[in-house]
């Protein structure tokens, strides 16, 4: 399974940028976001999504 990884803005919380990642890299990612505070959002990634 894929998921979209959206990185958010500090201020009003609008996506800055995405990504699509498979299942095994989400817990890193969410590590590297908590160790400096940013905020991001997960979702299921779109099946045509790269």
């Amino acid at each position: 399974m894929r998921f979209e990884i959206m990185r958010l803005d500090d201020i009003d919380g609008t996506a800055v940028d995405s990504t699509v990642v498979d299942a095994a890299s989400v817990k890193r990612i969410v590590q590297q976001a908590a160790s400096v505070g940013q905020r991001i959002y997960i979702r299921p990634a779109d099946s045509g999504a790269r």
